[in-house]
């Protein structure tokens, strides 16, 4: 029996774990689920995770949800290839470095890119471009630690590299939005400003099913996102 997964499209901790499984050669059966119609508010949807929110597995009778909790479930369930490193020592770094796109990167990305995505950046203009020099202060750690497209931790792909490559696919997103052309992100061409942090974006389009991945709806909107950024 496969695993259930609802996820919802464009939520970054659903697509971590759909990477996740990719990684591991997980099938899942797929739940996707509409915000807009408020399928997570739903009374069918809470009685499987009564937060109501996204993503949410179900193996049997096992329910779990938070996408952290969902990997390392997943890596304990099917090890190889692991997730959490394959030391002490890495698993130690890959949960440092997760926690610190959790605890400060996504605060500093999403400053950024929030207001532009969910259309509020011209009532918040003052505050995207203060926010701009944090967002590159996390990129350039990001840049330092991937040189030459390497890892984060040890030589293959972990859970730290999904969260924080979904945390930069939402900020190149925004970037992408019509709305962004008011502000000097000096984010794209990544080729041009972050050139370690796209060859390690291509280490993960290259996931066999990669694609599948996707949020679809960003493909569905005016202008489409990049179906990759490399």
């Amino acid at each position: 029996m496969s695993v259930e997964i609802w996820w919802g499209s464009g939520s970054g901790p659903a697509w971590r774990v759909l990477l996740g499984a990719a990684i591991k050669g997980v099938p899942l059966e797929s739940h996707l689920m509409s915000f807009s119609a408020g399928d997570t508010r739903s009374d069918w949807f809470r009685a499987i995770n009564p937060r109501g929110k996204v993503p949410t597995v179900r193996d049997g009778d096992f329910v779990l949800n938070e996408s952290l909790a969902i990997l390392a479930w997943l890596d304990r369930k099917h090890p190889d290839p692991p997730l959490f490193g394959r030391t002490a020592e890495e698993t130690g770094l890959v949960w440092r470095w997760a926690l610190e796109h959790e605890n400060h990167a996504n605060a500093a990305l999403g400053a950024v890119a929030r207001p532009i995505a969910f259309g509020r950046a011209p009532y918040e203009s003052d505050a995207v471009r203060a926010a701009i020099p944090a967002m590159h202060e996390e990129l350039r750690r990001l840049e330092h630690a991937v040189e030459g497209g390497r890892p984060l931790v040890g030589d293959t792909l972990s859970a730290a590299d999904l969260v924080w490559f979904c945390g930069l696919q939402f900020l190149v997103r925004a970037a992408t939005r019509p709305a962004a052309e008011a502000f000097d992100l000096g984010l794209l061409p990544l080729a041009d400003h972050y050139p370690s942090i796209l060859a390690w974006v291509r280490r993960i389009e290259a996931i066999e099913g990669y694609e599948q991945t996707q949020p679809p709806h960003w493909f569905e909107s005016d202008p489409p996102s990049p179906r990759r950024l490399s």
